[in-house]
């Protein structure tokens, strides 16, 4: 049975390829093609309303550079339409097999429904995909791309260039000596009945050079936070510029990073010692407003910091009262928590900030550099192709999804929960996956366990979306190298997985429990009931439910534990889902496993480590 569901799936998927091409006929008399059976299942397919030998249309709803446009134009129709209305796009939309689009169109749940099933593909002609909806897209089969790589160098250079600008105070100094004040007069002239207009300049600029006196690069640290393209860019150019450059990406290889004379260290690390501070991070949950009033407090004083990555990052009421105060010595900020940032902003009017309209990826090269890029993706996703800057998954089968659904959100989580236990600066690239069932290895497809387990390794450091189509890519690009094994068990195949384990070798954890015996970071996992468990952390044996996040304590096994434990996070309101203990020996060291609802505050997590028997804790956000 499962060789006939994936030929007839594969005939479908066939069929969908061979009619990417077709496209409305501008009447209604629309040829109706004969029914399709499938070889094995005879499952009936009819399609309607498609013309044979028409070229794809392709909508660009924002500026595209003309490399990008004749790219698109070789291949399929091509519609410029600019500056459209949310309702006028999706007018259009229901015409179009493709749209491109940078940052400034939303790309709504309501444009894929208007599209009725004939948008196939999205281009983001740049990196971030905040405005388009991807669980829409996914919903209504449509593959969005994006273009990753071509305006790396561009970022970085603006990135560099504002550091050089914040700390010479160039436009401070420009705006100085060009300010004066406008005087207009307006006459009437009597006897022409006319009126006249005069305007005199007064109060010119001023010439203050000991006001504008600057700080140095050379020789004072730049923290590069964020080591992707951009980030290594960025800290090549300032190697250069003779900056010591320190780095913090907790899934950087640190092979990677000597290479280029830059040395990984902790966040806090990074925070007390850099004299610059450069952000080239994504906006995910866990960094946003990474930099707030508590990181702040942890800054040299004096700081100067530069953010060309996303606005959001940055607490910017946070950051105003951190200029205040004289901790941060000045900012030079690309991008902001909202674009364009309000008239009133006290951070944009704010005289030691240097502002830019978000120009990290504004040059004519990186412009044309993008739309080739987008247009490459896009044409070929069209012919059928699977693009390597996919960042949603293609259609699975539903009765694969309905069968492995409780092991792929077991598969991510548990690199959620594997990659967090590492410690900050060393890189995670040895990942070893293995799976325990009773099935033949032809009777279970792990691609889409691995490409969530790859998810869940790489999305909490990283604004990449992983998915079945970009998983490995993903993986190769980060320099991670994900084994797999499979270990058969007899026994009823009815189930398709009795277990998963996730290993990483050749890294330091913040949580030593978690180390097995052959030196690895360790966590395995059972679904039971329908429900993912976390079954196994290092060499110890627990069992709780991966809802909500986890609180992992390592004891003295002694009476009382749960019950203190339990005590600290009753008192605090947090709700504790299950608890489990795991030990080596009666009396020896034990592994508490907390499931919570909510994330407890520092002070909570403080009290119990606090507590005398406990030996060392973590907490895990799933």
């Amino acid at each position: 049975m499962a060789a006939t569901t994936s030929t007839a799936s594969s005939n479908l998927l066939t069929t969908k390829k061979n009619l990417s091409s077709l496209s409305l006929t501008s009447t209604n008399k629309l040829p109706t093609f004969p029914p399709f059976y499938t070889s094995s299942r005879r499952q009936r397919f009819i399609v309607l309303s498609a013309s044979l030998n028409s070229k794809p249309t392709v909508l660009v709803a924002e500026k595209l550079g003309e490399a990008g446009i004749n790219l698109l134009k070789d291949f399929a129709n091509v519609d410029c339409s600019y500056n459209l209305s949310p309702d006028e796009l999706c007018t259009k939309i229901s015409l179009c097999d493709a749209l491109i689009v940078r940052s400034g169109t939303k790309v709504s749940r309501e444009v894929f429904e208007s599209s009725g099933g004939r948008l196939k593909v999205v281009g983001r002609a740049g990196v971030g995909i905040d405005n388009v909806d991807l669980s829409a897209a996914t919903e209504h089969g449509c593959l969005v791309v994006n273009a990753p790589t071509a305006n790396t160098i561009a970022a970085a250079e603006h990135g560099i260039a504002l550091l050089a600008a914040m700390a010479r105070n160039v436009a401070q100094a420009d705006a100085s000596l060009k300010a004066g004040t406008l005087v207009l007069t307006i006459g009437f002239d009597i006897p022409s009945r006319s009126t006249y207009f005069n305007c005199f300049l007064i109060n010119a600029g001023k010439w203050q050079r000991n006001k504008y006196v600057g700080v140095s690069l050379v020789g004072k640290t730049l923290a590069v936070m964020g080591f992707g393209k951009v980030g290594s860019e960025v800290a090549r150019r300032a190697k250069g510029l003779g900056m010591h450059v320190i780095a913090h990406d907790p899934y950087a290889p640190a092979d990677r990073a000597r290479a280029i004379g830059v040395e990984l260290v902790s966040f806090d690390e990074a925070m007390a010692t850099a004299d610059f501070i450069s952000l080239h991070m994504p906006l995910t949950p866990a960094t946003a407003k990474i930099l707030n009033d508590e990181t702040f407090a942890k800054m040299k004083k004096g700081v100067r910091i530069v953010n060309v990555a996303r606005g959001g990052v940055i607490d910017e009421d946070a950051l105003v009262r951190a200029l205040d105060a004289g901790i941060v010595a000045q900012a030079a900020l690309d991008v902001f928590t909202v674009e364009p940032p309000p008239q009133d902003s006290k951070l944009v009017q704010h005289e030691r900030v240097t502002v830019t309209p978000h120009l990290g990826a504004s040059t004519v090269e990186a412009q044309e550099g993008v739309a080739i890029e987008i247009a490459e993706a896009v044409v070929g996703a069209l012919k059928g192709e699977l693009a390597s800057t996919a960042v949603n998954a293609p259609m699975v089968p539903a009765e694969v999804l309905t069968e492995l659904k409780p092991y792929v959100v077991l598969a991510e989580k548990l690199g959620r929960l594997a990659v967090q236990l590492v410690s900050g600066g060393s890189g995670v690239k040895d990942v070893k996956v293995t799976y325990a069932s009773s099935r033949a290895p032809d009777d279970l497809d792990t691609r889409v366990l691995r490409a969530m387990i790859t998810k869940g390794l790489i999305e909490p450091i990283s604004s990449v979306f992983v998915n079945l189509v970009n998983a490995d890519f993903s993986a190769k690009q980060r320099g991670l190298r994900l084994s797999e094994e499979r270990i058969h068990l007899d026994g009823s195949p009815e189930s398709p997985l009795d277990s998963i384990q996730v290993q990483i070798a050749n890294v330091e954890s913040k949580f030593a429990s978690a180390i097995s015996e052959t030196g690895e970071i360790k966590v395995e996992g059972r679904v039971k009931d329908g429900i993912p468990h976390l079954t196994k952390v290092g060499s110890f044996e627990v069992d709780v439910s991966l809802e909500g996040s986890i609180i992992l304590c390592r004891q003295v096994d002694q009476p009382g534990m749960i019950g203190k434990v339990g005590s600290v996070l009753g008192e605090q309101n947090v709700n504790v889902s299950f608890m489990s203990v795991g030990r080596i020996a009666p009396r020896k060291q034990a592994v508490m496993a907390i499931g919570v609802d909510e994330q407890p505050s520092k002070e909570t997590l403080k009290m119990i480590g606090d507590i005398p028997a406990i030996e060392e804790f973590v907490f895990l956000k799933l």
